[in-house]
């Protein structure tokens, strides 16, 4: 070799050695020094158990938190009625979230608490307890409404009495287990003004040591979100924590949930969005008591917008709803509404990622249609419970309406409280109404086929995209459509996939509320017609037997799609939903198994969905959060 060809070739070494160092080529394995969520973790954030006034008095008397962390990690337990009940397969972590109004005074005042007894109210509730008799029961309900109208509560819990709370956050410490089954702290904010549902979950990042430094905040301590904000930055500032709400029902919240407007009537200001960004990132978009991700009213093109609706009365069921109410009710006008605000003060107030979870009172987190064990312990399985009223006569509804829903998917560096609390932060999770389908969305500026069907697409995703949950970056210096990257896989024992759809809203140059939803990837060999509309998958439903098959759909669906009405001087909002193929709903299983007479027009069959957390859109140049 020549001094020359030997000099060529060092340089050439020392060349790629230099480059090396310099971080300037990738390394040999794509994944080092990279920590993204390759894992997601399935749970329930909104579960009430025997300290829950509601619950006891609806009959869960003995089963405590760690009861339903028992159940939720899989054991079998005995339920209050008697019955013996397990999940299909465990949750990966629960929130036990007891009201804080009344917390824990249910089990003392039926054991006769000789300190408890002074107070003439709590005597007289025992007695009527006790006795059974259905006319005093319906007064003793009647003075607990009256006391949320008043705001002072009818019965305190004597200091001498142990903490409620305390034994919550004891049970959750004794429960959670790092990498295996996580127990988050938190209780539920119950404000309703006027009968109309304002609220929260509260969930802590943090274990017993912080969290009983502070004492739940009660509805009898304020009815205001804001005031619930206040008492979140106090916490984190006083214990060192960390704290998040999320609301849920908003549809029975009188058009009061997603308001354009504060609590007190004033308009919404930059100090109010950033508090409500800041303390509410998530929103419970389905439960038990309806669905609330659209309306059919407004969201008249949509098939699928009428799932589960509940829009009779509030959830006091003192008022009728009014059809002005819903916008201001279901999430995706809200997106919508967040955007309208942003235009005018530059912070979204509304935005928020969804998750989905049960609102159960039973101490048990079970939605599996054919594991059904019910919105309170009378509506454990019974041959009667789909027929028993729900509410007030006049709202003619039955328990058949209630939805086996939901639960919440968490994408997550671990299963620890500390990086599941923060990917609720961040937004990166999803809804769904009870299966437990793996769904993946991101949003970029230039991802290909070749980035979906590669085998590492998720890391794609993150190195060119954002999450669900994230705001898109900017275009860069050439302008082009956002393009989103869909990927959904069934339950590995559940029902094939209908279709992925991604929903867009917009508030269009004239100031007016736009949205529409795009078929972006479905089974089978289905066409649009000449409307763009995509025929019905089919259904394989035998409501006699319960039975269906997974001869029509697929079990997986993907797909890259680009905006093809995206204008880059509109802010928008997208988000991932995902449909199932028809199967039979819960009262079609009580009619198997235990002979149940069903309701007229009781709804037979459904499609079970998943909804993403959104992903948004903001021009260049305006405000950020």
């Amino acid at each position: 070799m020549t001094n020359f060809s030997l000099t060529r070739t060092v340089f050439r070494y020392a060349l790629l050695l230099c480059v090396a160092s310099q971080g300037y080529a990738e390394p040999y394995s794509p994944w080092a020094d990279r920590d993204y969520p390759q894992q997601v973790y399935w749970g329930d954030t909104h579960l009430h158990t025997s300290t829950s006034l509601d619950a006891n008095l609806f009959g869960v008397h003995n089963l405590t938190a760690a009861d339903a962390y028992r159940f939720a990690r899989g054991d079998t337990v005995t339920t209050s009625t008697g019955l013996r009940a397990r999940m299909n397969q465990p949750l990966d972590f629960l929130v036990v979230a007891d009201h804080a109004e009344y917390m824990g005074i249910m089990p003392p005042l039926r054991a006769g608490d000789p300190t408890l007894m002074q107070n003439d109210t709590a005597r007289r509730w025992r007695d009527v307890l006790a006795s059974g008799d259905p006319v005093g029961f319906g007064r003793m309900m009647l003075d607990i409404g009256a006391s949320y109208a008043s705001g002072t509560p009818l019965v305190t819990l004597p200091t001498t009495l142990p903490s409620p709370w305390e034994a919550n956050t004891r049970m959750a410490d004794a429960a959670n287990e790092p990498g295996v089954f996580t127990a988050l702290i938190g209780f539920e904010w119950s404000a309703m003004p006027n009968g109309n549902n304002l609220h929260r979950v509260v969930v802590l990042r943090d274990g017993a040591t912080r969290a009983n430094q502070v004492t739940p905040f009660s509805a009898f301590d304020s009815e205001d979100p804001e005031a619930l904000w206040r008492y979140l930055a106090d916490y984190e500032k006083n214990t060192g924590g960390q704290a998040l709400a999320i609301p849920h029902n908003g549809n029975l919240s009188g058009g009061l949930m997603f308001a354009d407007t504060r609590a007190n009537g004033e308009a919404i200001s930059v100090a109010y969005a950033r508090e409500r960004l800041r303390w509410e990132p998530l929103v419970e978009v389905t439960q038990m008591k309806g669905d609330g991700e659209a309306h059919p009213l407004l969201s008249p093109d949509d098939e699928f917008a009428d799932y589960g609706t509940w829009d009779q009365y509030n959830i006091d069921m003192s008022t009728a709803q009014e059809d002005w109410m819903q916008r201001f009710q279901y999430v995706r006008p809200a997106l919508q509404t967040g955007l309208r605000v942003a235009q005018r003060i530059g912070v979204n107030p509304f935005q928020f990622g969804m998750i989905g979870s049960t609102d159960a009172h039973t101490a048990l987190a079970a939605v599996e249609e054919d594991n059904f064990w019910g919105k309170m312990s009378s509506h454990e399985p019974s041959a009667d419970r789909a027929s028993r009223l729900w509410g007030i006569p006049e709202a003619e509804m039955s328990s058949a309406g209630l939805l086996a829903a939901g639960y919440a998917a968490v994408w997550a560096t671990e299963n620890t409280r500390e990086a599941l609390f923060d990917a609720m932060r961040r937004r990166e999770v999803y809804a769904t109404t009870g299966p437990r389908m793996r769904v993946r969305f991101f949003g970029g500026w230039n991802f290909t086929p070749e980035d979906l069907q590669s085998p590492d697409s998720a890391l794609r995703g993150y190195k060119k995209g954002v999450p669900m949950g994230g705001i898109l970056p900017p275009p860069g210096s050439v302008l082009r459509a956002p393009v989103f990257m869909a990927l959904a896989l069934k339950e590995p024992e559940g029902a094939h996939l209908d279709r992925l759809q991604i929903v867009k809203g917009w508030v269009d140059s004239w100031g007016e509320s736009r949205e529409k939803v795009y078929d972006v990837a479905w089974s089978d060999d289905r066409e649009p017609d000449v409307n763009g509309k995509l025929p019905p998958v089919g259904n394989t439903v035998d409501t006699e037997s319960g039975h269906y098959a997974n001869t029509i759909g697929s079990a997986e669906l993907s797909a890259v799609w680009t905006d093809p009405d995206f204008d880059p001087s509109l802010a928008a909002v997208y988000y991932l939903r995902v449909l199932e193929i028809p199967t039979p709903r819960w009262p079609v299983y009580d009619r198997v198994k235990l002979a149940a007479n069903l309701p007229t027009n009781t709804e037979l069959t459904h499609q079970e969905r998943a909804y993403t957390s959104p992903i948004w859109y903001q021009p260049a140049g305006s405000a950020q959060p």
